[in-house]
């Protein structure tokens, strides 16, 4: 099951288009326009992390953060701020209230979904990659050591292979963007690369005896990117 986010967002079109990407990242997204709907959902249910919009009807993102923190039930979910402000204070102030991270509007999408992911790796909710010994399929990763084996037989992998490999078991069943990869494995957002990205998949493919057209490991998502699908 995929990580659960509540967004929180009164201007419709923004809440709306949020949601969009966010389920295209294979979360499962519950909006509301106000905090004070989201904080009785939470009671029900608490999600993963919860996406404020700073400036709400009634209680706002920050007053409603502050209500969370002060939960022992609730006080361990991420909180990602949203806010038209972009001043050094306004980030101090929504951080002070316990905000994981702040982000300041107008935002693209793919920032979004990168800093949600930066703030469930901090947050200790990325446990496929953070334990030493990763079994997934009939493969084996020691992130200490960074070796991999299949059916207990090494596999010669290069650093950029490795990350490769992991960048997308991090990601598991959701669909990772050919320029996200490129950013978080060669460190740069730069469509004339990404031929840089194919070779890889192919060499990774090639060594985990994975086929494209009948894939066990790897699935190519056409003009979008690819998706680990071992389980």
């Amino acid at each position: 099951m995929g990580k659960t986010i509540f967004i929180v967002e009164d201007d419709e079109n923004i809440r709306e288009m949020i949601k969009m990407a966010l389920t295209s990242f294979s979360y499962d997204v519950t909006a509301f326009d106000n905090a004070e709907d989201a904080l009785m959902a939470v009671k029900v249910s608490a999600p993963d992390m919860i996406i404020f919009d700073i400036m709400l009807p009634g209680i706002s993102g920050l007053e409603a953060t502050k209500k969370l923190r002060s939960d022992p039930r609730t006080k361990g979910i991420p909180v990602i701020m949203l806010t038209a402000k972009d001043t050094e204070m306004d980030k101090v102030t929504g951080l002070d209230c316990g905000a994981d991270d702040y982000i300041a509007k107008p935002f693209g999408v793919m920032e979004l979904g990168a800093r949600i992911r930066s703030v469930f790796r901090r947050a200790g909710k990325d446990d496929t990659i953070n334990s030493e010994n990763i079994i997934i399929s009939d493969l084996s990763i020691s992130t200490k050591t960074r070796e991999v084996t299949q059916n207990n037989m090494p596999l010669d992998l290069t650093f950029k292979e490795y990350e490769l490999l992991c960048a997308l078991i991090r990601e598991r069943g959701r669909i990772v963007s050919r320029e996200e990869l490129l950013n978080t494995v060669w460190g740069f957002d730069f469509a004339g690369e990404s031929r840089t990205l194919d070779i890889h998949v192919r060499t990774l493919r090639q060594k985990l005896g994975d086929n494209a057209d009948h894939p066990k490991y790897i699935k190519t998502v056409r003009n979008v990117g690819y998706r680990f699908i071992g389980e």
